[in-house]
């Protein structure tokens, strides 16, 4: 369901406005409605043609999934539980559906097998709760290192559908403050319930942002269409964006800032999808396949969710690097013929269609969440310090324990918020 928030085509040339808000993901909208809530009038500039960032509901094929954020996770104190309850959308428990199928190229993996796989997946939980990491931080492969050549990799691969990246990119302290909790789904479509949060709100679409200035008494913020003058930013762009350079900082943002930056990085967890129609081959709505012969090429299928006439697949780290830069035709060749190995070569014909929104080579998200680098789990905090007292960076990279998730981005919007509320009006 669409927004009905205000958009304007254009923006004046230095024009003065009170807060602007970058980016309308989950983090800018959040942030713009409480700094509406305390008396502020916030802008809200987006580089895309539509809000809601990496939460994102594609109907492109027909059927509709979230191509981005999927759970509500940690719903006891997700904030996104009771919005959607006043927007009066309903959330679900996650469904397993019809269960879970392992194959190892294209053929039902051994017994033994996938008992050596389950026991392998557990030992990160096991050590993350036992070991002390209070001296020094590690990678989470370190953690895993002891395991040796063969279960090593087995026990981290489930990351790679998790966090998006490999076990000696991520930071065992910051994997380990992550919040748990109970996960919930939004069966119209998680990307569309946080468009529907944008109601009301001045949005400008179509706005990227290419430089701020912030060594005055305003900030001066250069956008598609002009340049504004403000009295504060709040600047929710993924970290991706923000070290890719495309947007100019005058001065260069502060040491600790780059830092911080220097000690997060994006993971990639990508899916691709296809519609499919005719013949299911049997296979029940919702069930999952997993194609887990090597443990770096994870690949989980989703097959026919909700009974919807779609198959997708999920991987994560430099697998999906590779499949995101080769491109959507390449990307599917090599995931029908691996879907075509596990169901029949039959299921070629079924394939009419394919999304694939690779956020890794995505201008505007540059990856699909934040991931600390080992003995750089201080980041976060380091990156949500307000710079100059005007402009504080805001999103699921700041977001502590509710880092990589929509619920946290809201949070750390919400909190960035409060930060500039206060500023002179």
């Amino acid at each position: 369901m669409a927004a009905a928030f205000a958009v304007t085509g254009r923006v004046a040339a230095a024009t003065d406005a009170d807060i602007v808000v970058i980016g309308a993901g989950a983090a800018g909208l959040a942030a713009a409605r409480a700094l509406r809530e305390a008396g502020r009038k916030p802008i809200v500039l987006e580089a895309r043609d539509r809000i809601g960032g990496r939460a994102f509901t594609d109907a492109s094929l027909g059927p509709s999934y979230d191509a981005g954020a999927m759970f509500i996770h940690w719903a006891e104190r997700n904030p996104w539980v009771q919005i959607a309850r006043e927007l009066d959308i309903k959330t679900a428990a996650e469904s397993w559906g019809g269960g879970f199928r392992l194959f190892a190229e294209g053929k039902p993996m051994a017994d033994e097998d996938r008992r050596r796989r389950r026991e392998a997946f557990r030992q990160i939980d096991r050590r993350l709760e036992t070991i002390d990491l209070g001296q020094r931080d590690m990678s989470i492969a370190e953690l895993l290192g002891d395991l040796g050549p063969d279960s090593a990799p087995i026990a981290a691969s489930g990351l790679l559908l998790s966090i998006g990246e490999e076990s000696s990119r991520i930071s065992a302290r910051d994997y380990q403050r992550l919040w748990s909790g109970d996960d919930l789904i939004v069966p119209t479509g998680y990307g569309n319930l946080v468009a529907r949060s944008g109601a009301g709100l001045d949005i400008r679409l179509n706005e990227p942002v290419s430089a701020i200035r912030w060594d005055g008494p305003l900030v001066t913020i250069t956008a598609r269409s002009g340049e504004i003058r403000a009295r504060g930013c709040i600047l929710t762009v993924p970290v991706g964006v923000l070290k890719s350079g495309s947007i100019r900082f005058t001065p260069e943002l502060p040491a600790a800032t780059r830092d911080a930056l220097a000690g997060i990085h994006m993971g990639a967890l990508t899916k691709i999808a296809f519609r499919v129609e005719g013949d299911r081959f049997g296979i029940a709505p919702g069930t999952s396949f997993l194609e887990a012969a090597a443990p770096e090429r994870l690949m989980n299928f989703d097959m026919f969710p909700e009974g919807k006439d779609l198959v997708i697949g999920y991987c994560g780290g430099d697998y999906a690097r590779k499949l995101s830069e080769a491109g959507t035709e390449e990307a599917r060749t090599h995931v029908v013929d691996l879907l075509a190995q596990m169901v029949g070569g039959d299921f070629r014909k079924a394939i009419k269609a394919v999304s694939f929104p690779a956020w890794w080579t995505d201008p505007f998200a540059r990856g699909s969440y934040s991931v600390c680098d080992p003995g750089h789990d201080g980041a976060r905090a380091a990156l949500a310090q307000p710079i100059g007292g005007r402009i504080v960076i805001a999103g699921e990279a700041t977001a502590g324990g509710g880092a990589m998730t929509v619920g946290g981005a809201t949070l750390a919007g919400r909190e960035a918020a409060a930060a500039l509320a206060r500023l002179k009006a």
